[in-house]
């Protein structure tokens, strides 16, 4: 399996909006896309603009798949304005199975 983390720190006033929309992302990704397997989106208890993604995919191909989607390109263009910084790695899934919502 296939596993991507992204920290976002999200630029003030923002915050509301970019949830909306990564929950929204998220929801496409799990439905639209055979290779996304899971993909939580969490936020910081004492700091509503940081935000982390795991993410896991079938493998590396799938999550290629992932960001040429339609719904992924809307995305960011839509959120790139709305945050302050994303770091994202990339890593290979040792043991566990990922679940599904």
């Amino acid at each position: 399996m296939f596993v991507v983390t992204v920290d976002f720190i999200i630029k003030r006033n923002f915050e509301t909006a970019f949830v909306e929309a990564m929950n929204q992302q998220a929801c496409n990704s799990l439905q639209k896309e055979e290779g996304c397997l899971q993909f939580d989106v969490c936020q910081d208890r004492e700091d509503p603009r940081k935000i982390f993604l795991y993410e896991v995919y079938r493998d590396a191909e799938a999550f290629d798949v992932h960001l040429n989607t339609g719904h992924f390109l809307d995305f960011d263009a839509t959120v790139r304005g709305w945050t302050a910084s994303k770091t994202a790695r990339q890593w290979h899934l040792l043991a566990g199975q990922p679940r599904t919502p």
